[in-house]
């Protein structure tokens, strides 16, 4: 009895173990890209985030209305700005990527986190 219950901890440890190293591998594969979109209202707004939570390889969105912004996180192994780019196009709006930048913690709380999204 004692042998299997040490046998059983021993492969709970080894399954934990193995599960935080390769969401440690998930995390180095995401990057975030922002674009500059000629949206002008909410439905804009609702249409950009409707459409793009759906886009293979997107973790997390961030529309900015007022800024007329949007941060995409996204898996770089599942998809590329390129095609984040034409899909944005592709709903009828200009777009011009933003340089890289430096996101805060502030700006990353912001982001709409889709977890159903984010399966291999």
């Amino acid at each position: 009895m004692r042998t299997k219950t040490i046998i059983l901890t021993v492969l709970l440890l080894l399954g934990l173990s193995f599960n935080a190293s390769a969401k440690g591998v998930k995390e180095s594969k995401k990057e975030k890209v922002t674009f500059l979109v000629s949206m002008t209202c909410e439905n804009c707004q609702k249409r950009i985030e409707n459409h793009l939570s759906f886009e293979k390889g997107v973790t997390a969105l961030d529309v900015n209305l007022p800024q007329k912004t949007i941060t995409i996180e996204y898996r770089k192994d599942k998809t590329t700005p390129d095609r984040l780019k034409a899909a944005i196009r592709k709903l009828g709006y200009t777009v011009t990527p933003l340089p890289d930048r430096q996101h805060s913690k502030k700006e990353s709380t912001k982001l709409k986190t889709y977890p159903s999204l984010m399966c291999d």
